[in-house]
């Protein structure tokens, strides 16, 4: 197998990377039922009736209300301060105004303020508001005290809110904060001091916009709803629910919105989750979550709970949250290895305290693992071009009878003991870890800010070096990127190749071809391939000097 059709299987695998993540991200989750009718009902009826997705009311995604809710006393908001956050609830509608992350910031700067999860304000909508039914809107107003949240030596803290629904419903909701995890508890408590009956859907809002500004990477992942429902993982396109509100019906462990680094999760507990209905835009999405229709008799309360978490969406950490929060971090088909690799990647991390080292560890570690068989068909492919003169020479003598010319090239490589496949099955074998390092290196938090060295100062964005001024298209110089580009021609003069000369001038346009697919590239995936050419380069350099020693 020559030169020509090994670096063809280097194409195909990206086109199929690329066509991959673009066309099919998510293609393994199942498909949504078939959405139900949005309704709910309030009446005095004494018997439950079936479940049934509720009507999104809050303002449609993608445009303000015409005029916010006014109240008849301004609404106060209170501050929780801990470890890890700091946020701010709204007595309108008992909603979450900002929360802001202390361990993650929006940029590199280093006068950055902590990163925002909350990308709405109160005229496009809240997240965590509550209704049930029609006779508890979500925009109540609460009042809370003028509490204010004080942790005590258990690190936990509360904050309780109530409000009247005017016809006699009394709506009490209560935070528990702890200062050490993410995880925030919410409960709802529903008390019907009226005279009669009557009957509600518990739902919590959220209405979210995307966490990270546009890049170049942001058409390959995944930003929008997302949910764990019946032990299958769900993200939605916008695409999906664009026409109308989308529901999807099962037993629902979480749900919110994700993006590629963080999370918004609502955690039912109970029964308190059988539907998942969202509707929106790309850029701005509102999604509830809802349980069975509940009726109330007169005099009695009914008590709803969730978890929250608003937090990065860091492996670990997740699966120590528990509630399989950690399947939000989706590596899809390449899951089983990339896991393993983000694994050795934070190892690396803990001793050298610098991913891009840990990137380049890991490259030699995996290198490592596939040098024999890399040996093996290096050398194939060096034997392969010495028979070359007498391939050709068969192909000139038997060129009027294909078949004897076949039989005859099979019998020189049976002579000289040359696997024709010799040269492409350790590629073969190389592309899933490609795939699954190119998964980890784009999707984990870790690397999101992470410095390398020198102009490097963010693992996770394009290599750009600015020089004083902006350049076309790229704003700063891609040292990194054009040198990889480089170590990949050097690389290519060193392969042996059995391609006729018009096919290897053609060849010698592939570096330039991957060096403008890398340019907006996350560095420490650049960072990654240029030492794997580095390493091959020496692998072949010392191959050709064997044999020419031999």
């Amino acid at each position: 197998m020559d030169t020509y059709r090994a670096f063809l299987a280097i194409i195909i695998s990206f086109v199929i990377l690329l066509g991959y993540q673009y066309f099919f991200v998510g293609f393994d989750k199942p498909q949504a039922p078939v959405e139900q009718p949005a309704e709910q009902q309030v009446a005095a009826v004494p018997e439950k009736t079936a479940s049934a997705p509720a009507e999104i009311t809050a303002p449609q995604p993608g445009q303000r209300s015409a005029a916010p809710v006014e109240y008849d006393r301004p609404a106060r908001e209170i501050t929780v301060d801990t470890d890890l956050y700091t946020a701010v609830i709204t007595e309108a509608g008992g909603a979450i105004k900002s929360f802001v992350l202390k361990e993650h910031t929006e940029t590199i700067a280093k006068d950055s303020p902590g990163k925002e999860l909350i990308k709405t304000d109160a005229l496009q909508g809240l997240p965590l508001k509550f209704s049930w039914g029609d006779v508890v809107p979500a925009d109540l107003l609460y009042d809370s005290a003028g509490q204010e949240v004080v942790f005590g030596k258990d690190g936990k803290a509360k904050l309780t809110m109530k409000a009247q629904a005017g016809n006699g419903l009394e709506i009490e909701r209560t935070f528990t904060f702890d200062t050490t995890h993410y995880l925030i508890d919410l409960s709802v408590k529903v008390t019907n001091t009226a005279g009669q009956p009557l009957q509600g859907i518990p739902q919590l809002h959220q209405v979210n916009g995307p966490f990270e500004g546009a890049n170049a990477s942001s058409q390959f992942l995944f930003t929008g709803p997302a949910a764990y429902i019946s032990g299958q993982l769900h993200e939605i396109k916008a695409k999906e629910f664009a026409e109308g509100p989308k529901t999807i019906p099962g037993k629902v462990e979480w749900a919110g919105y994700m993006g590629n680094y963080f999370l918004c999760g609502i955690i039912p507990q109970g029964e308190h989750g059988v539907n998942f209905t969202m509707q929106g835009t790309e850029t701005l999405t509102s999604t509830l979550l809802a349980g069975n229709l509940d009726t109330l008799p007169a005099g009695s309360a009914k008590e709803y709970a969730y978890r929250i978490f608003y937090g990065p969406k860091k492996l670990k950490l997740l699966q120590e949250t528990g509630f399989n929060l950690d399947k939000a971090v989706n590596f899809g088909w390449f899951d089983v290895i990339a896991k393993p690799t983000l694994w050795m990647l934070n190892f690396f991390y803990s001793f050298c305290r610098n991913y891009g080292i840990a990137i380049i560890l890991v490259t030699v570690l995996f290198k490592a693992v596939f040098w024999p068989i890399t040996q093996k068909g290096m050398k194939s492919m060096k034997n392969m071009q010495k028979l070359q003169p007498k391939m050709l020479k068969i192909k000139e003598k038997y060129k009027d009878d294909p078949a004897k010319m076949n039989q005859e090239v099979m019998n020189l490589y049976r002579t000289y003991k040359v696997n024709p496949l010799g040269g492409c099955m350790p590629m073969l074998l190389q592309i899933p870890v490609f795939f699954a390092l190119y998964k980890v290196l784009l999707q984990c938090i870790e690397l999101r800010h992470a410095p390398f060295m020198l102009w490097i100062n963010d693992l996770a964005a394009p290599d750009r070096l600015w020089i004083g001024f902006d350049i076309p298209y790229l704003g700063g110089l891609p040292v990194l990127t054009l040198l990889m580009g480089a170590s990949m021609f050097f690389q290519q003069k060193l392969t042996p190749t059995t391609a006729d000369p018009t096919q290897a001038k053609i060849m010698m346009f592939l570096p330039v071809i991957f060096t403008f697919m890398f340019l907006n590239f996350a560095s420490g995936l650049v960072l990654y391939w240029f030492v794997n050419n580095l390493l091959a380069i020496l692998q072949q350099y010392m191959i050709n000097r064997s044999s020419k020693t031999a």
